[in-house]
């Protein structure tokens, strides 16, 4: 009777999870399609990149589609499809990284392989692989090693590996085969247009800028590190009017993702070396200072970590000691906030804005120097005061060496601007009209003195030289009508 009841049991579940089923099968179908919709809207660059990839490997499908053309290369144009497969990056700094890398190593390897197999021939067929094995092993094994190098790993890795790839089909192959010209020619050719197609295409349709990607995160890490500054004051002096919200907790968190951020910038730092010339870049751009930038962002980074232990704990400072460097340290907060954002505007738009940055610095240094007179005058009396104040002091200090670190990051981008050429903002205080009229504040005429003055000047003990200068006064107003003061000056040079 029980078997049967649980006979009758599993018969209805399974027709209960076959009726589900088809309901199942679209709300999972509908789940990926939706997962795949966002994913592609975060990034719209992903979807031009796949579209890329697949027209690169149509044109470099032609080797096989048109029949002159295999003619002429044969099975090897599978060389050419294997390389786009293998070459087509996401940025135009990857792509030129890997196909330069790839053209070159397969040049100099075919190359050398050919050499070996010629040079392996004159030893006769018993010594022939002794020799390509030397050859193979000695070439192989250096190639490899130089991959160690921290230069070569960076920069030159993808192209020692396909030294070694290349070298070794070449040579060993070579000793079965008559016609090892013939065929290191047609590879070498696949080889090139397949990674010429790549390059092409990433550079000319819908290109991706791994230095445009670089210099948009630098700019954003500031600013999310301005964001973190300046909701600190909400977090660690809440008040009753305004209380600590999510959005305020949210800002305060947004630091964390500069503290993984090294990779990502390093990488992108060594595939911007390899493009050109591109939109507000040069050739020459300084990319290895956004590295520095960066590193200064990090460090600040990590303190604000630390700072933020001290938002998140439990122990309790007295109010009386809060009281008193609760307006220093808002005004360093604040003040250090408004500097990285201007600076990282500056990074964005490429033009110097040192008037604004260096007036937040200095108001923010003004509080550091309040903060300390503060702190003198709540000398504890007692060890338990001394005790309970410590937290307070510590977060203080901490503040104190964050506003030194956005410091350096105000110098290092002064020092990058002047490498990358920034652009100079004008001084919105000063009226065009009035730049115009004091481009030459001294305007003069000089008198030379001439060999044949000499004797108009006997009575003097040496000759002299007469300079006449000009000076332009600032305009001034005198009863509604504009004065424009002109002094005239005589200099005597001896």
């Amino acid at each position: 009777m029980e078997m049967d009841l649980n006979a009758q049991v599993k018969k209805a579940g399974f027709f209960q999870r076959l009726k589900e089923f088809p309901s199942k099968l679209k709300e999972g179908v509908t789940k990926r399609i939706n997962n795949v919709q966002k994913f592609g809207k975060d990034d719209p660059r992903r979807i031009i990149h796949s579209l890329k990839v697949g027209l690169s490997l149509t044109l470099v499908s032609m080797l096989y589609y048109v029949r002159p053309l295999y003619n002429s290369f044969g099975v090897s144009g599978m060389w050419a499809i294997l390389t786009v497969v293998v070459v087509s990056e996401f940025t135009v700094g990857g792509t030129l990284s890997k196909g330069l890398n790839r053209g070159f190593a397969t040049l100099i390897a075919g190359a050398l392989g050919v050499g070996a197999v010629h040079l392996a021939r004159f030893c006769g067929d018993k010594g022939e692989p002794i020799v390509l094995g030397i050859f193979v092993f000695s070439l192989g094994a250096a190639a490899t090693f130089s991959r160690f190098f921290p230069r070569i790993k960076q920069r030159y890795d993808y192209g020692a590996l396909i030294f070694i790839l290349t070298f070794s089909m070449v040579a060993v192959s070579g000793y079965r085969t008559d016609e090892i010209l013939v065929m290191a020619y047609q590879r070498l050719s696949t080889i090139l247009i397949g990674g010429t197609i790549c390059i092409l295409v990433s550079i000319f349709v819908f290109p991706v800028w791994a230095g445009e990607d670089l210099h948009k995160m630098i700019a954003n890490n500031i600013i999310k590190l301005a964001n973190s500054l300046e909701g600190f004051e909400g977090e660690y002096f809440p008040s009753s009017e305004k209380s600590t919200s999510k959005e305020t907790n949210s800002c305060v968190q947004q630091y964390k993702s500069i503290l993984t951020s090294k990779s990502t910038e390093d990488t992108l730092a060594n595939l911007a070396r390899w493009e050109p010339g591109h939109g507000r870049f040069r050739l020459r751009h300084p990319w290895t200072k956004y590295l520095k930038i960066a590193g200064l962002v990090r460090q600040c980074a990590f303190h604000f970590e630390i700072l933020n232990g001290y938002v998140l704990s439990d122990v309790k400072i007295p109010q009386d000691f809060i009281s008193k460097i609760q307006e220093p340290c808002s005004i360093m907060s604040k003040e250090a906030g408004e500097a990285l954002k201007a600076i990282a505007k500056s990074i964005k738009t490429m033009k110097r804005d040192n008037v604004s940055v260096t007036k937040h610095i200095e108001k923010s240094q003004n509080a550091i120097q309040t903060l300390r007179i503060a702190l003198k005058t709540s000398s504890p009396e007692t060890e338990k005061d001394l005790l309970e104040i410590i937290p307070g002091v510590t977060m203080a200090s901490i503040l104190i060496e964050i506003v030194n670190y956005v410091e350096k990051i105000s110098e290092a981008v002064e020092e990058f601007s002047g490498l990358a050429h920034f652009k100079e903002t004008p001084d919105p205080k000063v009226s065009p009209e009035l730049g115009q009229q004091h481009q030459l504040l001294h305007r003069g005429s000089v008198k030379p003195v001439l060999e044949g003055d000499n004797d108009e000047e006997e009575n003097n003990s040496s000759s002299h030289v007469v300079i006449n200068v000009h000076d332009e006064q600032t305009p001034t107003t005198t009863n509604g009508k504009k004065v424009s003061g002109v002094e005239k000056t005589r200099v005597d040079v001896v």
